[in-house]
């Protein structure tokens, strides 16, 4: 599949629709709390999506429930919202959220804290923020999707952790998944080199333990192996001839 540049037109369009994933994000971390369910978070973000103008782009996905992503403890990502999932003092939730605007994409996911919340797990959201921020500043015009990869990589694996390999980043624009994958560990393949115009969906997912996943019986729920806990943080940006551009980071 080709990767498709954007213009300067298409490239504030992704803006907008990353603004409205951004304010939304601001606002679960706002409300979410010990005791709230899942489904009242996903019911928060769609009807403040609905009412920015914006779809959620995540319902209906391939046949995901929900609006929002929500992934609790060994969770990694695609959680499934419900009325019967309780957040618990000492969790790490994290959200992942995407609208459609205007014909057009925004995508970001943040992991968050919940009350007293054990040191190592603060240290796994640390890392897993620093990593994204990065692989970002990977992103400029020359490099490739490795040195993207790389970056992510290597910080995680300084601090002890594991990046999951089953799933990855990508590049999003009119579709919420385009070319290229950008995965959070390097390969050994040539990779597509970074050319202004690219719009990527940059997301480490990381583990306490090991890297590998199973997904549950729901079909979607994508868990850790050994049941250790992960993190996500996810930004859209894009490539432009100077530094990358953060699509997804709240405007102030």
């Amino acid at each position: 599949m080709a990767i498709i540049l954007k213009s300067p037109r298409e490239i504030e369009l992704l803006r907008e629709a990353n603004q409205i994933v951004a304010r939304t994000l601001a606002l679960l971390t706002e409300k979410l709390e010990v005791g709230c369910s899942t489904f009242f978070l996903d019911t928060l973000a769609e009807k403040y999506c609905r009412e920015c103008g914006a779809e959620p782009a995540f319902k209906g996905y391939r046949g995901f429930p929900g609006s929002l992503c929500v992934s609790i403890n060994e969770q990694v990502v695609h959680g499934i919202p419900s009325k019967k999932v309780i957040v618990k003092d000492g969790d790490i939730v994290s959200i992942d959220f995407g609208v459609k605007y205007k014909g057009y994409y925004g995508d970001a996911a943040v992991s968050l804290p919940v009350g007293k919340v054990a040191s190592e797990r603060l240290t796994l959201l640390e890392v897993t923020r620093a990593a994204l921020y990065k692989g970002i500043a990977q992103a400029i015009p020359g490099n490739r999707i490795n040195d993207i990869s790389q970056a992510v990589q290597e910080h995680v694996e300084e601090h002890g952790f594991s990046v999951v390999r089953q799933f990855v980043g990508h590049g999003i624009g009119s579709q919420l998944h385009e070319a290229p994958e950008i995965p959070n560990y390097a390969r050994a393949e040539r990779t597509p080199k970074l050319l202004p115009g690219m719009v990527l969906a940059i997301e480490p997912m990381v583990n306490l333990g090991t890297h590998a996943v199973d997904v549950l019986r729901d079909g979607w729920t994508v868990v850790t192996r050994d049941r250790k806990i992960s993190a996500h943080f996810e930004h859209s940006i894009a490539v432009t001839e100077g530094a990358p551009l953060i699509l997804s980071e709240l405007s102030v």
